[in-house]
Parts: structure tokens; C-alpha cells; sequence
């Protein structure tokens, strides 16, 4: 487990979210020094991008005055805030700050590789990495489906008392998603995130029927 802050918010890497990273970049078919080195590139990219991410969500929520720590898990992260009572908009302006954040990232890093001279094969792969993870990443957090950060938007713009629209949006968005994923790109990880995305969204409006 790592452990350090960064602009005074608390952040905890657990081992799982290197190990993850490592498979989403073909870690596990890395037999030759070229793969690996690009495994290596992909995880590298991967924990930039995603920490810049979560610290979109938790600069802003520090911004309105709430505590902040950041945790970086298996297949993602988090972050957790706390201390005071924010508003609706608040919270909605807390969630799109992650992906906003990223997506900036992405631009600014894809103008780089326009105007910046070549430096090295492998620092020129690491930036077109770094495009990739970053626009896909944020991409699918602004998917409506719980507990992406799209889904907790939906839930923040319709409120608690509108939960069955939020829920049965995650769920048939999650089925669509999982089923184009697998019929273009022929990976099974997409689809298995997509149906544990439904299942649960299936779970909690059974939890939620009596509204």
C-alpha cells in the first residue's frame, strides 16, 4: 500500500489497482520486452490519469469547503469527502469536476504531441497512451449508470424521490453498453462491468420497490 498527499488531500494506492491496471494493459500477454515495456508505459499513464481524475472531484469538493482523501482501488478509485452539508448543485458540480478534469487532460496532452518535438518512441507511445486512458476513462464515468459518475449526476439532477428513473437508466444503459461491447471489440471485461453495473441497479430497485 502507498501512501502520500498531494495539494494537502490524503491518498492511499492499494497493491490491486497497480495488479489491475497491469491486466486492463495486457500484462497478462506481455512475453516479449516491447509488451512489457508497454504494460509498464499503460500502468504508468493509467495512475496519472486516474489520480488526476479523482483529485477533479476532490479539489472541487475541498473548493466548497469539504475534507477530502483520495483512494485508488482495484479497476478505479474514489473520493471520499466530508464535514459539511453541500447542495445539490454542489454535488453535481463535485462529480463532473473528475471527468471534466480528465478530459482536459487528454486535450492539453494530445496538443503536446502536436506542437512538442519527438523525444523517444517510448515517451511518444506514453502520451498517445495517456489520450487514450484519459478520454476513454472519462467517457465511460459519464455513462448514466450507477455508480459511474454519469449515473451519480442523473441521481443528483432528478433527486433521491425520482430513483427508480436513475436505477432503470443504469440498468438498460449498462445492458446496451455490455452487449455493444462485446459485439465490436470481442472483450468480455467491458460486458462483465456492464452486467455487475445492471445487477446491482436491479438489486437496488427491488430494495426500492415500495416508492
Amino acid at each position: 500500500m502507498v501512501q502520500f498527499s498531494l495539494f494537502g488531500i490524503p491518498i492511499n494506492i492499494q497493491p490491486f489497482f497497480w495488479i489491475t491496471l497491469a491486466i486492463i494493459g495486457g500484462g497478462l500477454r506481455a512475453d516479449s520486452g516491447a509488451a512489457i515495456l508497454q504494460t509498464g508505459l499503460f500502468v504508468i499513464a493509467g495512475f496519472v490519469s486516474v489520480l488526476v481524475h479523482e483529485l477533479g472531484h476532490a479539489l472541487t469538493a475541498r473548493r466548497f469547503g469539504a475534507s477530502a482523501a483520495i483512494t485508488l482501488q482495484a479497476f478505479g478509485g474514489y473520493a471520499a469527502y466530508a464535514g459539511v452539508r453541500l447542495s445539490r448543485p454542489q454535488r453535481f458540480f463535485i462529480t463532473a469536476a473528475g471527468p471534466a478534469l480528465q478530459i482536459l487532460l487528454g486535450a492539453v496532452v494530445l496538443l503536446a504531441l502536436q506542437v512538442l518535438p519527438r523525444i523517444s518512441t517510448s515517451f511518444n507511445d506514453f502520451l498517445h497512451i495517456m489520450v487514450w486512458i484519459s478520454f476513454v476513462w472519462a467517457i465511460l464515468n459519464l455513462l448514466p449508470i450507477l455508480p459511474l459518475d454519469g449515473g451519480q449526476m442523473l441521481n443528483t439532477i432528478l433527486g433521491e424521490e425520482r430513483i427508480k428513473i436513475t436505477l432503470w437508466t443504469t440498468i438498460i444503459t449498462a445492458a446496451v453498453i455490455g452487449y455493444l461491447g462485446l459485439r465490436f471489440t470481442g472483450s468480455i471485461l467491458l460486458p462483465i462491468f456492464m452486467a455487475m453495473f445492471a445487477w446491482q441497479g436491479w438489486q437496488t430497485l427491488r430494495e426500492n420497490r415500495w416508492r
